[in-house]
Formats: C-alpha cells, structure tokens, sequence
C-alpha cells in the first residue's frame, strides 16, 4: 500500500506560488497525481501573462495574492480546503519532481515529523539546474542555522510539507521570499519534528528565475535571506 493510499486523497493540498509561468505552470499542474491529493491551488502572484488561465484549463484551483512569495504561500495555506491536513508547496517552473510526492509527505503521515523539506543539495540534480551562488548560500543558511538553532539543514528548498496545524503554529510573517527561510527557523526555535529527505531537481521549463535570473535578482534576495535570519535570531532574545 502506498503512502497515496493511506492519505486517501483527501488530505493534501498542493500549493503553487506562480509569477508570469505561463510556459511551464500547465505541465505541472497537469503532472498532479490527481487521484490522490484533495486540490492544487495555484497563487497568481500579480501576473501579467497567461499564467492564471492556463493554470486554471490545467485544472489547478487558481487564487490571487498580493506580490511577493510570502503572500502567495500564505495566501495559499490559508484557502486550502479544511479537510487537507497537510500542505505541500513546490514551484511552478516545472523544477521540482512531482514523484518525489509520497516520500516528502511519508513522514507526515506517519506522524513521525511536522515538516518535511526537501532537500535539492543531497538530491540529483539536472546540470544547470542551480547555480554556484545558490548552492553556496544553501551551505551558508545551514551553518548559520546550525550555530544558532543547532539544527541542520542543508537546503532552502521551496518543494516542501508541513502539516497544517504546525504552520498555524509558526505564525508565519515574512511575505518575500525570506518565507522558506523564516519557516526552517522558525520551525527549529519551536523544536518542531524536521525531517529532511533527498529530492530530485531539474532545470526550469521556461521563464526566467525571479530569485537567480540575474545578478541583481540573487543580490536582492541574499540580502533579504539574511535579514530574515537576523530578524528571527533577534527576536528569540527580545
């Protein structure tokens, strides 16, 4: 029997934070093992494309968020449907493997951890699928969680589980991209159950990477990561 089976479908919501994805947000959607989770939702987070419609006609149930990908992931979580206890977030750029699905949420089920992240570091990954600078900061992020929380983490991955009723608990703020960041250490200072497992990694479908497209896009947001971790660091002290 597979983990699908014990979930029986209804309680996992898949949730898809998309900006102007048109080329590749209709693959994933239509990817979803459909049999076997409650919904995807897909947050159109201020898209000036086709991204909403092709997401819609894929299937997904499609929302609106305001900018940034905070707002999205949040705005996602909380439209999920009240049956889906767990929540499982992924990118719409066709990057993240779908059927690597039943092990990140294996553990949920099975009540043996809270949260589970998928980690693309100890995974394989497609050559080009990430870049030095983003592999270096998965390495920096973890040893500075490490020193502080004692916890270790080798990814800031965004294809991740958590059940709901822990994500509730982490009072989740930060609406940028900061959102995976400020969720890990949260979930550390909260000494949630954190499992982290390999996942698979490929190269986007299309589009440009709002986060590593450019220099000053990776530049951007490595300094929001670290004010995020100060900002949370400081509050534990206050």
């Amino acid at each position: 029997m597979s983990v699908f089976d014990l979930v029986n479908g209804s309680k996992i919501s898949v949730i898809i934070p998309a900006l102007n994805e048109q080329e590749s947000i209709g693959q994933v959607v239509a990817s979803m093992p459909w049999p076997l989770i409650a919904e995807c939702i897909v947050v159109d987070n201020g898209s000036t494309d086709d991204t909403a419609r092709i997401a819609a006609a894929a299937g997904a149930r499609v929302i609106t968020s305001a900018r940034g990908y905070g707002a999205a992931c949040k705005a996602g979580s909380d439209a999920a449907l009240a049956s889906s206890m767990i929540l499982v977030f992924m990118d719409g750029d066709g990057s993240d493997v779908i059927t690597d699905l039943p092990r990140l949420v294996a553990p949920l089920e099975a009540g043996e951890a809270d949260f589970v992240i998928g980690s693309r570091l100890r995974g394989h990954r497609e050559p080009g699928s990430m870049l030095a600078s983003q592999v270096f900061a998965g390495h920096l992020v973890s040893l500075l969680l490490r020193l502080l929380y004692g916890i270790r983490y080798t990814d800031m991955g965004p294809f991740r589980a958590i059940c709901r009723s822990s994500l509730q608990q982490l009072n989740m703020s930060e609406m940028t991209y900061g959102w995976n960041l400020e969720m890990q250490a949260k979930a550390a200072q909260q000494h949630l159950r954190v499992q982290e497992i390999p996942v698979d990694y490929q190269c986007r479908k299309g589009g440009v990477s709002k986060v590593s497209g450019n220099l000053a896009a990776s530049f951007k947001t490595g300094i929001r990561i670290l004010a995020v971790l100060l900002r949370i660091a400081f509050s534990r002290t206050t």
